[in-house]
């Protein structure tokens, strides 16, 4: 267990998992690239020891493989596992008291104490330009806080116990933000700080924030994770850092004991100013859109403080572990909130929010020969109605009978959905609804459609395993490419405007239906690239999923309505790239030629990829 930030550190560097860069390095892109490299290489945690323009130290990678995720927390692991399986699942308390006594011992022990002595991190008050200001993209808004531990209390029960702790991207220079004075606060929809912020704008006061960076590596994981109700984000920083969460009050701010940073400050009702651009987890640039901005009061660092930081973008990257972690430790959450679900899970490779895949069960209809989704149905309004999951675009749901099947193997699952689905009745579209903040594909901000595709039954078709000859030699869709079994590439001329794209897939879609039936091939891919496209399951899933809006995006071969339920004999989805969404991640040419100098023989990282 670790009281600092330093102390993990030491530890990684001891066993080794952890190199020290003593080259002087750029925050301005080039910290960034670095990390990147590393990472994709499997390679170590990063501590930057020469960070040009600040006199502090920084950190990357700590969470970079989920082995070294578990070796930080090695000792605490199983006590926080095991609380959070009791919340999730309190009968098992009651039938096993004393097996569960020493859980329940762990969790006491992780209530946050205050502390009345000074603290550390108030050693030094510092200004928000002294710090490492990394920009990671070429086209980010300015620098951001990427591991931030954003602190406030409910205005109407004021307290730690009563308190969010959330992972919210802070802007700290560029825009319209006064150099250390103003910051940007961009949260999304569904976060605790925004219930907040409600009741403080409707008592009339400014919500007081605490942004705080570092400190024990379980106070970071604690930010992100999705707690069972009743456990508080600092409890639980207490439970897997193994000690107590320690705080004090300076001027009516909360700050964290064991920091390294905090930035204090106030966020007034109705002030926003404009934030971003940031290169985001789905592989794009988040835009500049309106966000709170907080008015910083104090800036304070520890003695000898260090910077952690990550590097968002197209995954897999660091933050992949840590959605691994929270499913390991969250384990049975899902099954306990929502009744007959055996598996959700939120497919990394397309970034997150928009793709789901669910195993649900199907018992409704037991004694009925026709076997078709039904209470699957049920389960799926309940996924898409729970919290961070309804901000999903597509899931695609099934339950197991003839075979044992999982939703980490993504061509297997979707192969067993594809074999089974009727595309006459089980594609089910919700419109004009929320999806996620940082998804471009839709209508709007926040605006856009979810589609579900449930199959249940006796497998329906045989998939193909080549490109069928119906598919070759359409007019302007050349390079058909299989993807997968039932999933075929079409690549297509660049996409235009929605009116046009309506006679386009018209034609196309008949065209496909003029030449007989084809039930093999249940999936087809509009893009620009269908090289790419085709190339890794990985390149399929992001630009499919996070290119494409349901309600706008998806056809048919022979579709039609039918008491208001659309139908097809075979879906077309349009990933093409559109003039509204954002444009993609691209590394910087000459940072990237810049940055070899570290990789050389007798360099820093000499050996690392």
């Amino acid at each position: 267990m670790y009281r600092a930030l330093e102390e993990c550190i030491i530890d990684l560097e001891k066993n080794g998992h952890l190199v020290r860069i003593t080259e002087e390095v750029d925050p301005y892109l080039e910290m960034a690239a670095i990390h990147l490299k590393v990472y994709e290489a499997g390679g170590p945690a990063l501590l930057f020891e020469n960070v040009k323009g600040s006199k502090f130290r920084a950190v990357s990678n700590l969470f970079g493989t989920i082995e070294r995720s578990k070796f930080i927390f090695r000792s605490t692991w199983q006590a926080a596992e095991n609380v959070i399986a009791l919340r999730n699942d309190p009968v098992k308390a009651l039938k096993h008291p004393f097996k569960n006594m020493e859980s329940g011992f762990a969790a006491l022990k992780a209530l946050p104490i205050k502390k009345s002595v000074s603290t550390p991190v108030a050693a030094q008050e510092i200004s928000i330009s002294d710090l490492p200001l990394i920009q990671s993209w070429p086209m980010d808004g300015g620098a951001f806080v990427t591991l931030p531990q954003i602190y406030s209390e409910d205005p109407d029960k004021p307290g730690i116990m009563n308190s969010n702790l959330g992972m919210y991207r802070v802007q700290l220079t560029g825009n319209d933000y006064e150099m250390n004075k103003e910051i940007g606060l961009h949260y999304q929809i569904h976060r605790g700080i925004g219930v907040h912020q409600d009741k403080a704008n409707k008592l009339g006061q400014p919500l007081k924030v605490s942004c705080f960076v570092g400190g024990p590596p379980a106070h970071t994981l604690s930010a992100v994770m999705p707690l069972p109700e009743g456990m508080s984000e600092i409890t639980f920083a207490g439970l897997l850092s193994g000690r107590r969460f320690q705080y004090s009050y300076i001027d009516g701010y909360c700050i964290s004991n064991d920091a390294d940073f905090v930035i204090t400050g106030e966020i007034h009702a109705g002030e926003t100013k404009p934030e971003g651009p940031f290169g985001d987890h789905l592989g794009y640039y988040s835009l500049t859109h309106p966000f709170p901005v907080m008015k910083v009061k104090k800036v304070y660092a520890k003695p000898n403080a260090i910077w952690p930081f990550t590097v968002v973008g197209r995954p897999p990257q660091e933050d992949t572990s840590f959605g691994q972690l929270i499913h390991e430790l969250t384990g049975d959450a899902i099954k306990q909130e929502i009744p007959g679900v055996k598996e959700v899970h939120a497919v990394d490779a397309a970034g997150v929010h928009p793709l789901l895949f669910a195993i649900g069960s199907e018992r409704y209809t037991p004694y009925q020969k026709v076997k078709q989704p039904t209470e699957m149905l049920t389960i799926a309004n309940r996924i898409l109605g729970t919290g961070q999951l309804s901000l999903a675009k597509y899931l695609f749901i099934t339950a197991e009978e003839d075979r044992p099947i999982t939703t980490h193997d993504e061509v297997d699952f979707m192969t067993y959905i594809l074999e089974r689905i009727d595309l006459h009745r089980d594609i089910h579209f919700y419109t004009n609804t929320t999806i996620d903040t940082l998804d471009y594909s839709g209508t709007g901000l926040n605006s856009g459609s979810k589609v579900v595709f449930a199959a249940y039954g006796d497998q329906k078709r045989e998939l193909c395993k080549e490109v069928p000859n119906e598919l070759k030699e359409l007019r302007e869709y050349g390079s058909a490419r299989l993807i997968m079994p039932g999933v075929v590439a079409m690549q297509a001329p660049a996409f235009t405007d929605y009116a046009s794209v309506q006679k386009e897939m018209k034609g196309l879609a008949d065209a496909i239906h003029a030449r007989g039936p084809l039930p093999s091939c249940p999936l087809i891919i509009l893009c620009d690239d269908s090289s790419f496209l085709s190339a890794t399951i990985h390149n399929f899933l992001w630009a499919t999923f996070t290119r494409s809006n349901p309600s706008h995006d998806i056809y048919g071969v022979n579709s039609y309505y039918e008491n208001k339920h659309w139908a097809c004999d075979n879906v077309i989805i349009d990933a093409r790239v559109k003039p509204h969404q954002a444009p993609p991640l691209i590394p910087d040419p000459t940072v990237e030629k810049n940055i070899e100098r570290l990789f050389v023989k007798g360099a820093s990282l000499g050996g690392i990829l």
